[in-house]
């Protein structure tokens, strides 16, 4: 229970704090017409800076649209069930779905990870450093999925006893 509440605390604050990540896009994307036309020097870095950016506010932004009970929800159909199937079918999702999924990509991706955090990988057009948070983020929205999913799957046994 006091894990469960750490866990739930831990990714909302997570989320909390990836939605201020859309100012700092929003203000890159910008930047680059008029570095690259105007002052003609930056926008490579303004460029690769919003990439890394974008690839973190994208990774946690699917676990936000899940705490929301906005993403994954097919309305019409589920409209109909009583409160108890959904609570079912959403842990039934959470077991075999997300579950597998989060740990695949976790497991799957160390090797691509590791090596591009060890090696401090840089983009490949510009050699700006910084690519190797890219990676990071596919960790990042693994690890949140898969903390949202555990809090799903017991939450939803908790809500039926």
């Amino acid at each position: 229970m006091v894990i469960l509440r750490g866990l739930d605390c831990l990714i909302g604050t997570v989320v909390a704090a990836a939605k201020w990540l859309a100012l700092p896009l929003i203000v890159l994307l910008f930047l680059q017409w008029p570095l690259r036309e105007l002052v003609r020097a930056f926008s490579r870095e303004a460029n690769d800076l919003g990439q890394v950016v974008f690839a973190l506010f994208v990774a946690v932004s699917v676990t936000a649209a899940t705490r929301a009970g906005t993403h994954l929800a097919v309305d019409l159909v589920a409209r109909r069930y009583s409160p108890r199937t959904r609570r079912r079918l959403a842990r039934l999702g959470a077991a075999l779905g997300l579950l597998p999924w989060a740990l695949f990509v976790l497991v799957a991706g160390r090797t691509a990870v590791v090596s591009s955090v060890l090696g401090l990988e840089s983009f490949q057009d510009s050699g700006n450093p910084g690519y190797f948070m890219i990676k990071i983020a596919l960790w990042v929205m693994a690890a949140v999925i898969l903390g949202q999913a555990l809090l799903d799957l017991f939450r939803a046994v908790r809500a039926d006893q």
